[in-house]
């Protein structure tokens, strides 16, 4: 199998350096919790898509991009969990959040995510989903933006700054995009397209469980950066 996409030395690096921000942050939360019972951080995870809206479709595999977030979702709050976080999920089944009578479901599945949002009291949102592009040689991890968010602009650019210097192909600068989830609240927030499921190599990534832990652990590392611990 084509998948030894992380060199060795860079993957060692990316281990090294959550191990080491491991045990940073867990003094800091130790610290922290001898004052108040509150976690170190609190970030909303948002698995893109759900029920009757699938999103993108592996060119080989047919897995629907509502499945693979959800997978990619579950694995970042395992980690963040892990690291001392509260972890706040806009969905945690392949549903959607749409209201059944409602007459317009991407408006109602969008609505309901600000809300959890908003709701959360979280320091960042996260937002995973798979891209797509009618041109199959286009790859790559790519994390976007609200313009008008100057946090958000920072944590997206440290997340895009660490999964470029771990996982090939990784765009090397954040994109602004005009997103809902990103522009629906003044929580600093981010959209991470993992990769291509148009592209039969990276779609075979996506799939490889060991890829995904791989490259969740990249944008860990570029959230705890934002953080500055």
């Amino acid at each position: 199998m084509k998948f030894l996409v992380v060199k060795k030395r860079v993957l060692s690096a990316v281990l090294l350096c959550v191990i080491l921000i491991c045990s940073v942050v867990g003094v800091c939360y130790a610290v922290q919790a001898e004052a108040s019972p509150k976690p170190l951080r609190t970030i909303v995870i948002d698995a893109g898509h759900g029920g009757r809206d699938g999103g993108a479709v592996g060119k080989a595999s047919g897995i629907t991009e509502n499945e693979l977030n959800l997978q990619y979702a579950e694995t970042i709050k395992t980690i963040c969990e892990g690291l001392g976080m509260r972890v706040v999920m806009t969905r945690s089944d392949l549903s959607g959040l749409y209201s059944p009578v409602a007459d317009n479901k991407k408006r109602s599945d969008m609505e309901a995510r600000q809300k959890i949002i908003e709701e959360s009291g979280a320091d960042v949102v996260l937002s995973v989903h798979m891209n797509a592009f009618p041109l199959t040689s286009s790859r790559g991890a790519q994390v976007f933006f609200d313009s008008k968010n100057q946090g958000g602009k920072e944590l997206a650019q440290s997340i895009q700054t660490s999964l470029h210097d771990s996982i090939a192909y990784a765009k090397s600068s954040a994109s602004d995009g005009d997103l809902y989830i990103l522009n629906c609240t003044q929580i600093p927030g981010a959209l991470v397209e993992f990769g291509f499921l148009s592209n039969l190599e990276e779609e075979e990534l996506l799939l490889d469980e060991s890829y995904r832990q791989d490259i969740c652990y990249a944008v860990v590392c570029g959230i705890l950066d934002y953080f500055r611990l």
